[in-house]
């Protein structure tokens, strides 16, 4: 008599978010972007639904990087200079499904760049792409509390995905987003109970815990990938378990950790015994993504194409029944 397949079923599925709004929902992209909705725990389909598949975010900036190595900046070339060429680049020639927009020159320290100069900026991207857009602050709080709010109300009807939340600097972000219509990325230092506390305190504000999205900081291969990996497990593992509180989508800034990591950045001149930089790079960065797809990440900012285009295969073979 053959054996029979055990199958746990779980009590609980991740939150739906849907980021963008067309313009039959007041907004002005060309789709919307849902993440979420699984029933268990990643791509194990004999026993889970995944309405949604990952999703993949080209992360972009409002200016031009100073710390990026050559071998990453090659392939965007002189669109560096323009985050609206830059935008529009992602979208027509490497076929970007999401823009992940980071407004590091806001920052007291690296341009000081104005809130209207933001806010222009938002509007000429919006203008420029049709995708849905996730816009990141520079992690200053005093400039991030002047200049999100701002850029909320510019992209007000977009739907758009806007971080970072923090547990001591959540009130300014959560009134804007909730006042527009956005989502809201909340952060956590690879911590569930402080992922699980900052939710609690964004929802008392009257914020939808299903337009959460949880930013749980990772790190990359080599770098802490197995304690986030480990986080996010632990985390997701109670969600579907059944607590609301932490039932929302993960984002992991993949690109960020992966090619600040020396492995990715050293050059061969450098370090010839690690071969090729390109490869190595970009290698580093798809590893990573890849263990974090295994972890429950609902989207990926990632940095590199050809990583992009590496991982969003593994992907589609991932969501093949």
């Amino acid at each position: 008599m053959p054996l029979e397949l055990l199958k746990e079923k779980c009590s609980n599925a991740i939150d739906v978010v849907e980021i963008g709004a067309t313009a039959s929902e007041g907004g002005s992209r060309d789709r919307v972007v849902k993440v979420g909705g699984q029933t268990g725990l990643p791509f194990l389909f004999e026993e889970m639904d995944a309405p949604n598949k990952p999703q993949v975010a080209i992360e972009i900036f409002d200016t031009e990087p100073a710390d990026w190595p050559d071998t990453l900046k090659e392939p965007y070339g002189e669109a560096l200079k323009n985050p609206v060429d830059w935008a529009i680049k992602c979208e027509k020639e490497f076929k970007a499904d999401l823009l992940a927009l980071r407004l590091s020159a806001i920052h007291p320290d690296s341009g000081n760049k104005s809130a209207d100069e933001a806010v222009k900026l938002i509007r000429d991207v919006l203008s420029a792409v049709k995708i849905p857009l996730i816009i990141i602050g520079c992690n200053d709080e005093a400039k991030d509390n002047l200049v999100l709010p701002k850029i909320a109300e510019a992209a007000k009807g977009e739907r758009c995905l806007i971080g970072d939340a923090l547990q001591k600097n959540y009130k300014t972000l959560t009134a804007a987003c909730l006042a527009y219509g956005h989502n809201i990325i909340a952060e956590s230092p690879i911590d569930i109970n402080i992922a699980k506390q900052l939710n609690i305190l964004i929802s008392e504000m009257g914020f939808a815990v299903n337009r959460i999205v949880i930013n749980p900081t990772v790190g990359a291969l080599g770098y802490g990938l197995e304690y986030a990996y480990s986080i996010m497990e632990r985390a997701r593992l109670a969600a579907l378990g059944g607590d609301r509180i932490l039932s929302q989508a993960f984002i992991c800034f993949v690109g960020q950790e992966a090619w600040r990591a020396k492995e990715a950045k050293t050059t061969a001149k450098e370090c010839p015994e690690w071969g090729n930089e390109l490869e190595r790079g970009i290698l580093w960065e798809t590893v990573t993504a890849s263990a974090f797809l295994q972890a429950g990440a609902d989207i990926l900012i990632m940095r590199h194409p050809k990583a992009i285009e590496l991982i969003k295969k593994n992907i589609e073979e991932l969501m093949k029944r």
